[in-house]
């Protein structure tokens, strides 16, 4: 199973994927951190992160790039990853020494990510969501968010489910069984 799950900033989008991931009652459960800290906001988010992981039973695994390359060892069976987040990871293989660079990234990451997926039994991945602050950006911005765009509309076009977190509610936009075009508001826990 592949879920995505976007949502604005602040929006609840993780707490709410920590959540999804947890009710699948996997064996194993990992944390796929791909923020790289630079500052102290960096730095605080990472510490509420893992604040809210506290007692969630995650190994956490620390990617922040070269998915295509990472082994997670042992049995793929009953194993959940939680992918967090696309939107940095994107920024990294675009912007970092070592990454894939902006005309190689979305195809390096989309090698990841199926590299990822046979490595595990459940992936969530979230994401940003896109477009909607009706901002100009400069060129490099641009091409970044035109880039993450299209990484999570591959995502999408092939997850088992693709979700929203609007304050904190998540609204399905596909789930196995829904019609296209039809989005419906679900519970924690119902993934």
């Amino acid at each position: 199973m592949v879920a995505l799950v976007t949502g604005g900033s602040g929006s609840g989008k993780s707490a709410y994927a920590e959540q999804q991931l947890l009710a699948l009652n996997a064996n194993e459960n990992i944390y796929l951190a791909t923020m790289i800290c630079r500052d102290a906001e960096s730095r605080r988010r990472v510490e509420r992160h893992r604040r809210m992981r506290k007692g969630g039973h995650f190994r956490t695994v620390e990617r922040p790039l070269d998915l295509k390359h990472l082994e997670l060892h042992g049995e793929s069976q009953g194993r959940a990853v939680l992918l967090e987040c696309m939107s940095n990871l994107t920024a990294n293989e675009m912007f970092e020494p070592g990454g894939a660079g902006p005309d190689g990234a979305e195809e390096e990451i989309l090698e990841g990510l199926a590299h990822l997926k046979a490595q595990c039994e459940h992936l969530v991945v979230v994401t940003n969501e896109l477009f909607s602050d009706g901002i100009r950006y400069d060129e490099s911005t641009t091409k970044y968010l035109q880039i993450l765009g299209r990484i999570n509309r591959r995502i999408a076009a092939g997850a088992d489910r693709v979700t929203e977190v609007v304050c904190g509610i998540p609204v399905v936009w596909k789930a196995p069984g829904m019609q296209s075009g039809t989005f419906r508001s679900i519970p924690f826990g119902t993934l």
